[in-house]
């Protein structure tokens, strides 16, 4: 097996052995963040705001340009941040959008989406003009690589960006989980008694941000959306209880994870897209065993 060849070579064992320590706490948090996101069908969030985080791209790659930020890529602190920002602003737009019950909530996402995307490719269009004037052609190109990062080219860095995403997100989920989830399964009844519906919403969008803007850090849009949607959409297949689907969805992210990067090795397919297809997999497994519990239930 080419995993275990892997593992014997010092170089590639710390290649993966990174992407490892990265993923897993990215994947816990998403995991749990991935059932609320399926019970409130807030899937299209996801998708939403990180397509949006190429406006915040093109902001951060334009201040870089005039010198207000650092240059190099948009790993930097400072960048990482006004990226954060602009995807927190355009979740917060989105629910409160669709909150005014005018505009639909897909219209509210799609416009947020394809209106961040537009004004982040002028950005980055103008920002290389003015690179190119400052005859630094070549500052602004790796800002695109948020859009298609490689969970594989993790390093040090990465992994204590990850921990501390996933620390904050799990910590900020443990301290509200009885509004969240009171809200998540009745938002009339929680109302009623006193649980602030819009707070509420607000805070898991940020969550949602948060979590988002590292995974595409880490890994690019499409495991960051698939993190959010397809083990939380999985572990409701085989229970109806919350905490038994959260409990099932970190097992269903961190197997799709771990296999993920097996198939990665020994197909010699990227990272990414091996641990996604993976997450499928598993979803059309677990919706097969739902369908059977239920047919037996009956």
């Amino acid at each position: 097996m080419r995993t275990l060849e892997f593992l014997r070579d010092p170089a590639m064992r710390e290649i993966y052995f990174h992407a490892a320590l990265a993923g897993l706490p990215l994947v816990l948090a998403c995991a749990v963040l991935s059932v609320l996101v399926v019970v409130k069908r807030l899937g299209f969030v996801g998708q939403g705001v990180s397509h949006s985080a190429f406006g915040g791209i093109g902001v951060a790659a334009l201040c870089s340009a005039w010198g207000f930020l650092p240059d190099g890529a948009w790993a930097g602190p400072a960048h990482l941040a006004l990226v954060l920002v602009f995807c927190i602003v355009a979740a917060l737009g989105m629910a409160a959008v669709s909150d005014r019950r005018t505009v639909p909530v897909d219209t509210a996402i799609g416009m947020f989406l394809v209106g961040s995307m537009a004004v982040g490719a002028i950005l980055v269009q103008l920002a290389r003009g003015v690179a190119e004037r400052a005859q630094r052609p070549g500052m602004v190109q790796s800002w695109e690589s948020i859009l298609f990062g490689s969970i594989t080219a993790a390093g040090s860095a990465d992994v204590a960006l990850s921990v501390l995403s996933a620390a904050i997100v799990l910590t900020v989920l443990w301290w509200v989980r009885r509004p969240l989830l009171f809200w998540s399964l009745d938002e009339e009844s929680a109302a009623a008694f006193g649980i602030r519906a819009r707070r509420v919403k607000a805070l898991l969008l940020i969550l949602l941000a948060v979590a988002v803007v590292t995974a595409m850090k880490l890994a690019g849009v499409i495991l960051a959306t698939a993190l959010l949607v397809l083990p939380g959409a999985a572990a409701l297949k085989l229970t109806d209880r919350l905490y038994g689907a959260v409990a099932r969805s970190c097992g269903i992210g961190v197997t799709a994870l771990v296999v993920g990067l097996v198939v990665s090795i020994e197909t010699d397919w990227q990272a990414g897209p091996s641990v996604v297809m993976v997450m499928v997999l598993c979803f059309g497994l677990s919706a097969a065993l739902g369908s059977i519990r239920q047919r037996t239930a009956v």
